[in-house]
């Protein structure tokens, strides 16, 4: 199997040459390295060509390094029914780059691509309809990025008085990183730790 992937990996490096960078077959799944700006013409290839026919877009995703100037990867997962094949590619892009939308090739990207760009802010150029779509009207920030604060930036409550949902600024009752690391138990004497230093008999 690892070497059926590896051939089809270079049958495809070979037909997309400025488009594909590299490849790789780890886990049982073949990985592609491919351009951004070539995302939309390569999804085509993966599709119509008789030695892939990756019909079926699993996932789209991202991954977030911000220590790199390209700091997402943008990741996609299709399957060959007819080859019982896998695929994984991904591109890097930054944070004002938008890459290619692919819902006119798979029409269910168009949310996968929206929670991307929801989650980490990774823009969809061509897209129909490119907002939030897990996150609410108003949201700040992308909430899988490294960087995104773990408390958020506000908190969402039902007020009776106002018989409305409010937003209000995170407010952290304890200071989570001031933690002296003692047991809560030291310092304490519990019955019988008089016993405890006493000379046996």
């Amino acid at each position: 199997m690892t070497q059926a992937l590896d051939d089809l990996g270079a049958h495809i490096k070979a037909s997309m040459t400025s488009a594909v960078s590299a490849h790789a077959v780890h886990a049982g799944e073949l990985t592609l390295d491919v351009r951004a700006d070539d995302v939309y013409t390569v999804t085509k290839f993966l599709r119509d060509d008789p030695r892939c026919k990756f019909t079926t877009l699993i996932d789209i995703c991202g991954a977030d390094y911000p220590e790199r100037p390209k700091r997402f990867d943008v990741v996609y997962h299709l399957l060959s029914m007819q080859l019982n094949h896998r695929i994984r590619f991904r591109v890097q892009t930054d944070e004002q780059a938008p890459v290619p939308s692919i819902a006119n090739i798979f029409p269910c990207a168009d949310w996968f691509e929206r929670e991307a760009f929801d989650m980490y802010g990774i823009l969809f150029s061509n897209h129909p309809d490119l907002r939030r779509i897990l996150t609410d009207y108003g949201f700040e920030g992308h909430p899988l990025r490294k960087d995104f604060p773990m408390s958020g930036h506000v908190e969402v409550r039902y007020d009776s008085e106002q018989q409305r949902v409010i937003y209000e600024p995170v407010k952290l009752t304890q200071a989570f990183r001031n933690f002296d690391f003692l047991s809560p138990w030291e310092g304490m004497t519990l019955p019988g730790d008089e016993k405890a230093g006493e000379p046996k008999p």
